[in-house]
């Protein structure tokens, strides 16, 4: 047997034990967990010895990780660990696994350096006071051997069943055939790319369209190649449970062939779908589930890996059959999944655990990334911080005695920024110094004492709290990629100049924050039926330079598709009321030439009612239902239910809203679609500031394209992807609007479309 393993996971594999307890302390971020190992191992002498790499041996289980530090002269192996707030409130549960880990490193330090005995110190340092606590504890090597043996006994059957598990899973692997005997045309041009892409280990855009089979032809490649990359685990990420669960699918086709790899595949659910009490707090005073949660850990754990497929069940049915949390035995599930199917947040958000995860345990990732063009607008929101001051004013009436004085300080400057502002919305160059001054210093107090005296949930105080360290951790990285902006609020006394407002570190452009994202994975694979122009998503998404760029051919023949442009119909705002007629009567003549099932896309609900009150005026035959503003699932899903194979009418929707992407309508279910608009983001204060900055990063050239036109052309391209889903289907697009006619906006069509 040849298993290797992290300290790190031995440890809390090993020594965890007693509650699960989420009661919200302030912990050190990664950044400063960093700088207070540093101030630590800057105060000590010359001859102490930093990040000593160790490893060692127990009946075939390799066990290696790096020790924080080692001082020679006084014999001293040293293991950091940060904190704010009173020492106190570090659990003792987290105690004993930093305890386990020090004296597993003490053992291979033995190993290593031939020492007879060491003492062992746990180095606890606030980050705020600086304040170092020093526990230690003297061993001979003789006991750390055995404290060690201990562990890695405690651990052996279940690295040998993992063991067992991956090499039949890589052994399957490379015999695996494709599930479905032969590609489809373009699938297998995809999924040659994406095994190279993993052999070589680097990132690929794929733009590969409707119809290929785009899930299997880039999942079936990447586990081919797992076994000669080595790869440990798959990340599947998508923007919306439909792509999720075609992913699903797909790996259950997988699983289901005569020689199945057996493959374990965690489809990660969000919290609010998967808690059982979600009136109780995480911790064990108060939920019967987190109660013991580590204690029973280790047979829910054995329980969920003898199911390939774990889903939110799936897992729930084990967790209940165990008495534990689903949400959080699901993420312990992450270490031992071979394939994990989650949302964009799990990877690239800026607290994303998939991505934590795969830095702590050193995995070897691959991650692919479906319908990857929703990733520009999905980081922007996951690096975009808002702080508003209602908050502000909640957590100043909420707050004890103690944290008065920061929070007046914050509401003293707010109300200075506010006092200067002329307009209602206003951008600023850079964020403004005493504000951001200000919410440190409310940031800091409000840590200081939640070390202290843990807020509940509900408290203002800690609804504020997350507003501001988000806001502030943005400020404080704060760059060209950005925009300040400040939005005085329309509540409040008639002078603008006592108004209260919403501040905001507005992401412009993702970029810098993903690439430390494809950095870290062995290969990552953005695909989407809409990747055009390369330029722009290169560009926003921050990917390497020699990123490869493939453009799938389509399945498709233009004979399926007759695409006509109405050119002397204009969508624009202001010729809106002119517009009305000649678009309901070209549906009208559209339908009597061919009932069956149409979309009409529009760029607002204000235009789609005036559209289709015109057209029951003077269209009544035609049957006609519309999506209306908040539209809830099940509203949705009557609206979806109306497009049947023997249906007529016209569906009428916002374009870019639930039915413009992700709507699967094959065959006579969908028929055509009336585009009446380019899409195009609205002319508004916040994006002509995007636009400048997008001036700035990428010329003026790019600046318009890269805010408006091309945003605008995606959705109507996926609007009009909903018409032809097959190699069998016939239908017909209506781009109604002469901007249709210049040859840029032509330009960005799909290749295999003709324009009439």
């Amino acid at each position: 047997m040849s298993y290797a393993v992290a300290v790190r996971a031995l440890c809390e594999f090993t020594a965890r034990a007693g509650d699960l307890d989420l009661r919200f302390t302030p912990a050190p971020t990664g950044l400063e967990g960093m700088a207070g190992h540093s101030v630590v191992t800057g105060r000590r002498g010359p001859q102490y010895e930093t990040e000593v790499s160790l490893s060692g041996e127990h009946e075939g289980l390799l066990v290696r990780g790096r020790a924080d530090g080692f001082d020679p002269v006084l014999n001293q192996l040293e293991e950091v660990k940060t904190y704010r707030g009173q020492l106190d409130s570090v659990r003792d549960n987290h105690r004993a696994v930093h305890w386990a880990q020090a004296r597993v490193y003490g053992h291979l330090l033995c190993e290593s350096r031939g020492l007879e005995q060491v003492r062992v110190a746990l180095v606890y340092f606030n980050v705020v006071t600086e304040e170092e606590t020093v526990l230690t504890e003297t061993h001979d090597a003789a006991a750390l051997r055995a404290f060690f043996q201990e562990q890695c006994n405690r651990f052996l059957a279940w690295a040998k069943t993992e063991l067992a598990h991956r090499q039949a899973r890589d052994a399957a692997l490379e015999k695996l055939a494709f599930p479905h005997g032969e590609f489809r045309a373009g699938q297998r041009d995809l999924a040659v790319a994406v095994y190279r892409t993993a052999r070589d280990g680097r990132c690929l855009m794929a733009q590969a369209p409707t119809g290929i089979g785009k899930t299997l032809g880039t999942i079936f490649p990447l586990l081919k190649a797992s076994p000669g990359t080595g790869l440990d685990k798959i990340f599947f990420l998508a923007a919306k449970g439909s792509g999720r669960a075609l992913a699903v699918q797909a790996l259950d086709t997988v699983n289901a062939q005569p020689a199945a790899p057996g493959l374990r595949v965690l489809d990660l659910q969000a919290r609010d779908k998967t808690c059982e009490h979600p009136d109780l707090a995480c911790h064990g005073d108060s939920c019967p589930l987190a109660q013991g949660f580590y204690d029973r850990l280790p047979q829910a754990r054995e329980a969920a890996v003898q199911h390939a497929r774990l889903d939110a069940p799936t897992v729930r049915a084990v967790a209940r059959d165990h008495r534990v949390c689903p949400y959080y035995l699901s993420q312990e599930l992450i270490r031992w999944s071979d394939v994990v199917v989650g949302d964009y947040n799990y990877y690239y958000d800026a607290s994303a655990m998939l991505y934590a995860m795969t830095q702590a345990y050193q995995w070897k990732v691959a991650v692919l990334v479906d319908e990857a063009h929703n990733l520009v607008d999905r980081a922007r929101r996951m690096y975009t911080g808002e702080l508003d001051q209602a908050s502000l004013s909640a957590a100043r009436y909420a707050a004890p005695k103690e944290l008065k004085k920061p929070l007046d300080g914050l509401q003293r400057s707010w109300n200075a920024l506010n006092k200067k502002q002329a307009e209602r919305y206003q951008a600023y160059d850079a964020v403004a110094a005493g504000v951001l001054s200000a919410v440190q210093k409310a940031v800091g107090a409000i840590m200081e004492y939640m070390g202290q005296t843990p807020l509940p949930q509900d408290d203002p105080v800690l609804t504020f709290y997350f507003q501001a360290l988000q806001f502030m951790r943005l400020a404080e990285q704060f760059g060209s990629h950005a925009l300040f902006d400040v939005t005085l609020s329309d509540v409040g006394v008639a002078s603008a100049k006592t108004r209260p407002s919403t501040l905001c570190v507005r992401n412009v452009i993702p970029a810098p924050y993903l690439a430390a994202r494809y950095a870290a994975a062995h290969a990552t694979v953005l695909f989407s039926g809409t990747l055009s122009p390369q330029q722009f998503y290169r560009d926003t998404l921050g990917l390497p330079r020699d990123t490869p760029w493939i453009d799938v051919a389509a399945p498709f023949q233009a004979e399926q598709l007759a695409v006509r442009v109405v050119g002397n119909v204009s969508t624009r705002y202001r010729d809106r009321e002119r517009s009305l007629a000649p678009i309901v009567d070209l549906i009208a003549t559209q339908y009597a030439e061919r009932p069956g099932n149409y979309l009409g896309f529009l760029s607002s609900f204000d235009y789609l009612r005036q559209v289709s009150d015109l057209m029951r005026e003077r269209h009544p035959a035609v049957p006609i239902w519309l999506q209306t503003p908040g539209m809830d699932e099940a509203g949705r899903a009557a609206f979806l239910a109306r497009f049947t194979e023997t249906g007529q009418g016209v569906g009428f929707a916002v374009l870019g809203g639930a039915f413009s992407e992700g709507v699967d309508l094959p065959g006579k279910r969908l028929i055509g679609a009336f585009i009446a608009t380019l899409g195009l983001p609205q002319v508004n204060p916040v994006n002509e500031n995007m636009k400048r900055a997008m001036d700035q990063r990428y010329g003026e050239e790019n600046g318009y394209d890269y805010t408006y036109l091309y945003p605008g052309m995606l959705k109507v391209v996926q609007a009009a992807g909903r018409v032809i889903r097959t190699e069998n289907d016939v239908g017909t697009v209506h781009l109604i609007d002469d901007r249709y006619r210049r040859a840029k906006v032509r330009g960005l069509l799909p290749s295999w479309w003709r324009v009439d």
